[in-house]
């Protein structure tokens, strides 16, 4: 392709080529500058006629301003420009290492819709654009006190500013970012609060559930009763998953982070055996097959129809029920640390505190005492069925 004319202006060093006005698509001039800087031959388009409202004379001032080094050149403008972009984007910011711990390392932690529900709404407003080493006590002190104002619950702050701290840690631990000169402290939380449905609540509850009309949210409730499985975990589960033969479950990427095989009490298994199938791969499928993420609209339904507490946390309060009424009927703590899918025994210290007073009336496994509370609840006209009391001494 031949090489379009140039054409000299009365100017040094100033001449321009013929082009189409990108607008109109009439005849412009297109203008140039060349100039000699630091031994070199540099040659630049400085504007449009029309689009920049660009002339010789504005050009031959262009070229005076690069040859003074009042104006940088073209090429050095950009370079400049690139390198304080490059600067910018290399920075360790808070909001670009929650990013790299979000994308790239989805498999570390779990719960990641909430928390990165949390990092946009109350982290990243104020950190978002920090560096670690920017950040003060003073400012964490200031988010904490915000958020406690704010009425949100000392659990939630402390799990706000562990996500904080969390990003953080990952830097630093990829080298990305120096550490803090100071710790971030978490509150102290007293989270041994332990939900527990006495048996007149469980026959209302179970009454309730009955009458519920969403088939998959009412089953999810039983299975979080029955087995004592996380909403999560019951979210995950694939029919390819469940044995019905042999009634185990194998719960896969759990909140420990291992598979787990667990096995089934005959409520648990006979309600996944009558439960409802799909196309989906999942047992509680979500819309549209996928993956489910909420069941809040049922469980409260649920619970204020059998007129359970506000606060009574429908699918995790039911694991604790499960897990209370194991420690009362005189369970070994192993096996129910073990079955509940805990990472120590500790965790079964907030059950088994309930069993002292009734280990000797206990003998019968909690699935044969929701099924006495169930039977009771359908027969109220005939004699209560016998119902173990786990709190008579």
């Amino acid at each position: 392709m031949p090489a379009k004319e140039r054409f000299k202006t009365k100017y040094p060093g100033v001449f321009f080529l013929m082009g189409r006005a990108v607008a109109t698509d009439e005849a412009e001039k297109i203008f140039y500058i060349f100039y000699r800087k630091d031994g070199r031959q540099i040659e630049e388009k400085v504007g449009r006629q029309f689009q920049d409202a660009m002339t010789a004379a504005k050009a031959a001032q262009v070229r005076v301003e690069r040859i003074n080094r009042k104006e940088p050149a073209n090429k050095e403008r950009r370079e400049a420009v690139q390198a304080a972009k490059d600067a910018e984007e290399s920075r360790p910011t808070i909001a670009r290492l929650w990013q790299q711990v979000y994308t790239d390392q989805k498999t570390v932690f779990k719960s990641l819709r909430q928390d990165e529900y949390r990092f946009r709404k109350y982290i990243e407003p104020v950190f978002g654009k920090k560096e670690p080493i920017q950040i003060a006590p003073f400012d964490i002190d200031r988010l904490r006190i915000k958020l406690t104002r704010a009425g949100k619950k000392p659990q939630t702050v402390k799990n706000i500013m562990a996500i904080l701290k969390r990003v953080i840690l990952f830097g630093v631990k990829r080298r990305l970012c120096p550490a803090l000169n100071f710790d971030i402290e978490l509150p102290k939380v007293d989270n041994l609060k332990t939900e527990f449905l006495t048996e007149e609540e469980l026959q209302r509850l179970f009454i309730s559930l009955d009458e519920e009309s969403n088939i998959q949210g009412a089953n999810i409730i039983r299975l979080s009763l029955f087995a004592g499985l996380r909403f999560g975990e019951i979210c995950k589960l694939r029919w390819v998953d469940v044995d019905l033969e042999r009634g185990f479950l194998l719960l896969k990427d759990t909140k420990p982070g291992k598979d787990k095989r667990i096995p089934l009490n005959d409520l648990a298994l006979d309600l996944l055996r009558l439960h409802p199938r799909t196309a989906s791969e999942y047992v509680f499928p979500g819309r549209d097959g996928a993956l489910r993420v909420t069941n809040r609209h049922v469980a409260t339904r649920v619970r204020d129809r059998a007129g359970l507490p506000k606060d009574f946390r429908y699918h995790h309060g039911l694991r604790h029920t499960f897990a209370s009424y194991i420690a009362n009927a005189g369970i070994d703590s192993y096996v129910g640390h073990k079955l509940l899918g805990h990472e120590d025994q500790k965790m079964w210290t907030r059950y088994a505190h309930l069993a002292d007073s009734t280990l000797k009336d206990a003998a019968q496994a909690p699935a044969d005492v929701f099924k006495a509370i169930i039977a009771g609840g359908k027969d109220a006209q005939k004699p209560a069925a016998k119902v173990v009391n786990l709190h008579r001494k």
